[in-house]
């Protein structure tokens, strides 16, 4: 084991003695793309204030992470329930903040980080090794992978880590920098299964546009595996408006999917070699498919009060029976504009009387935009 984190005191978890009180949740932590510190902190606090928490907000600009803190500490369960984490939109990942751990030594980092994660009272299905998606944090990335192993293989030994439990929380290990570390616990179903939610996805060679990862990152990220399985299955049909060069028709080809592409611009040759293709050259705002199909998707670089409601209405109308696709948003006023969107698709499907599930997402793979789902219920 490397001197520098060998424990000067070795840990000892004794099973005979009681547990601690399950811990106390000091705030909300949520990690964000650098840069949009001000609209993840502005939707955590109107979320937080929703949930009559009582606190503030925790921010520093280009961190790629906002806080809001609890004025006074709430029991895990009860903030769970009051708080929803997979609304956030501007959240790669969240967790509920459990205990800070300040002024690490250099040569022995184990000791006082199993000493808090002890008193948290918890047991674990998983550890979630983090830093901020910066330069800085980068600089952590390498300590890590020599040291997850490591705290991983304590918290075994001691019990507190069980594998084969995955209703237990996860537990989240958050370095800002080498002298602190922020404790966090968070379920499956509240943040992603993504180490600082950064999927490590593979750009295939195949595909045309590097635009492709975008929808295979929403197709896991927005998508149950239930919901992936029912409905990406070979010989379904599928529309891809604003298709060119193909990058999201690939994802969709690549299932099996059979898919009409809209655009007047070129699409991959590779592509139609493939039988899975038809390409027409018209508007994508105008043009409707002769019998409904399975799949709608659009990347088309347009406004987004232009986009949300063409999208609502081949859901509500029929033309498909679910939708990924991207809104373009302002530099300014983001969050303003997504709830702008969600009205405007909350008022089509209230005029049809219709049921629906809208899930949206700031996706590690988007940047000015944000990813949607929407389909019926």
């Amino acid at each position: 084991m490397p001197r520098f984190y060998t424990p000067t005191t070795p840990f000892r978890f004794d099973p005979m003695q009681p547990a601690p009180t399950p811990c106390l949740s000091l705030g909300i932590f949520v990690q964000c793309r650098p840069g949009f510190e001000p609209d993840a902190s502005l939707e955590l606090h109107a979320a937080a204030r929703a949930a009559r928490l009582d606190g503030g907000i925790v921010e520093v600009m280009n961190s790629g992470f906002t806080l809001f803190q609890l004025d006074t500490p709430v029991p895990r369960d009860e903030l769970r329930r009051r708080f929803d984490l997979s609304r956030l939109v501007f959240s790669r990942q969240g967790f509920q903040l459990a205990a800070r751990v300040e002024d690490l030594p250099d040569k022995d980092r184990l000791s006082p980080l199993m000493k808090a994660i002890a008193g948290l009272g918890e047991r674990f299905s998983a550890v979630l090794f983090e830093t901020p998606d910066t330069n800085e944090g980068k600089q952590q990335s390498g300590f890590l992978r020599r040291f997850a192993p490591v705290l991983e293989d304590a918290l075994s030994k001691a019990g507190l880590l069980r594998g084969d439990s995955p209703h237990l929380p996860r537990l989240h290990v958050f370095l800002p920098d080498s002298k602190r570390a922020l404790l966090g616990l968070s379920l499956g179903s509240e943040a992603s299964a993504w180490p600082m939610g950064i999927p490590r996805l593979r750009m295939p060679g195949e595909a045309p546009s590097r635009s492709t990862l975008k929808l295979a990152e929403a197709i896991l990220s927005l998508l149950t595996p239930e919901e992936q399985k029912a409905s990406l299955r070979p010989g379904l049909l599928a529309v891809d408006l604003g298709a060119s060069p193909g990058g999201w028709t690939w994802q969709l080809i690549s299932r099996g999917l059979r898919v009409t592409a809209i655009d007047n611009g070129p699409m991959a040759p590779s592509l139609a070699a493939t039988g899975l293709l038809e390409h027409l050259r018209v508007d994508g705002f105008s043009w409707k498919p002769r019998k409904p199909v399975e799949w709608m998707v659009c990347d088309m670089v347009e406004q987004p009060s232009r986009i949300a409601p063409l999208m609502a209405e081949w859901v509500a109308s029929g033309r498909c029976r679910r939708s990924i696709f991207n809104l373009k948003l302002p530099m300014k006023r983001r969050h303003d504009e997504i709830e702008r969107c969600r009205a405007l698709i909350d008022q089509r499907m209230r005029a049809g009387n219709i049921k629906y599930i809208l899930r949206i997402k700031h996706l590690y793979h988007d940047r000015e935009e944000v990813t949607c789902y929407l389909t019926r219920r």
